[in-house]
């Protein structure tokens, strides 16, 4: 099984950073084989989307359209395309996904999807029929998780983006919700868990 984690926080060494690699442990204590890699977002060089329409308006029957934007997208594009699982790291920024998972997500719509028919023709869908799973790990360092359903667009954006784009089902999210005053102790075996959920 190939994983890939993506993770998003600016913040290295953090909550979110931790909690992705505790999800890592997961996945290769149900599966020691597994080939996981792991991609930092703030090392990456990701331009913004220009809204060009070059993907969207590829050869629907390619793998991975065409990006007009030159940079690391190009290098991390197939290894989403061809892993067969993926690890969500996301910050919780005014009650959605941070700025750099958001031009992410963004980057990978229209060039790992395709226009489709359903709800509405012309819609995204995946350019892959491999089914594939993911999980989201996402923190709050204010909001505790009693609050989540106040303070968590992220989990709907990341479910959505994921399943038009890389045919992926969010099979199992966690919200460490509250940080800065509890911390992520509590949450450390709750991503592990997670992690090995991913790969059963």
């Amino acid at each position: 099984m190939k994983v890939v984690a993506i993770m998003g926080s600016y913040r290295k060494g953090k909550t979110i950073d931790t909690l992705v690699d505790r999800a890592i442990e997961g996945v290769r204590s149900v599966d020691s084989a597994a080939e996981i890699e792991k991609i930092t977002l703030i090392d990456r060089h990701i331009e913004y989307c220009r809204n060009c329409g070059v993907c969207r308006h590829d050869n629907p029957e390619k793998s991975i359209a065409r990006c007009a934007i030159e940079d690391d997208m190009q290098e991390i594009l197939p290894i989403m395309r061809e892993a067969d699982a993926y690890i969500f790291g996301v910050p919780i920024f005014e009650g959605t996904v941070n700025a750099l998972t958001k031009t992410f997500l963004e980057r990978i719509c229209w060039t790992l999807a395709r226009p489709g028919r359903w709800p509405v023709k012309g819609c995204p869908e995946p350019r892959t029929s491999g089914r594939k799973r993911a999980i989201a790990i996402l923190s709050s360092g204010i909001i505790v998780p009693l609050l989540r359903m106040f303070c968590d667009d992220a989990t709907k954006l990341i479910k959505s983006t994921i399943g038009d784009s890389l045919n992926a089902k969010l099979v199992g999210a966690l919200y460490a919700g509250g940080v800065e005053k509890v911390g992520i102790d509590r949450y450390l075996d709750r991503a592990q868990r997670l992690g090995g959920k991913l790969a059963c």
